[in-house]
């Protein structure tokens, strides 16, 4: 499984990103493997239409009922374990989407996770130690 974050799904969805070519390859090599967190969604629908505009937004929430990626609920204990992890780094600004997509790639066993925010993903041991795409290619 490959966890994507808001910023990765922001970078394949604007051509004009830095990342985007790359996180483009790991779509179309492994899409079937992409997992977006239901908690992106509003950011990731808010982002692309106020920096991408109405089409690429609307693109999106199309691609989303096709059933182009998919997207995984929360789990019964995974705001419990997003709670824990925001009060293991007292000091990290970690968000609770942040940590929601953690919890996620923990629970998902991940092979990576699809994110920009080398900052706080770097900063978090999670199990399995799982690549951060584009950042570690």
């Amino acid at each position: 499984m490959i966890v994507v974050d808001t910023g990765g799904m922001i970078a394949l969805l604007d051509a004009n990103d830095k990342h985007h070519a790359a996180v483009l390859e790991s779509f179309e090599t492994d899409g079937d493997e992409w997992v977006l967190p239901w908690a992106i969604l509003p950011e990731v629908d808010y982002l692309a239409a106020t920096r991408l505009g109405d089409r690429v937004a609307r693109a999106f929430a199309e691609d989303l009922s096709a059933g182009v990626f998919q997207v995984e609920g929360l789990g019964p204990r995974d705001l419990s374990a997003a709670w824990a992890l925001l009060k293991k780094y007292p000091r990290l600004p970690l968000g609770l989407v942040d940590a929601v997509v953690m919890v996620h790639a923990e629970r998902l066993k991940a092979r990576a996770i699809v994110t920009l925010d080398a900052r706080h993903f770097r900063a978090v041991k999670l199990a399995g130690n799982p690549k951060l795409i584009p950042l570690d290619d």
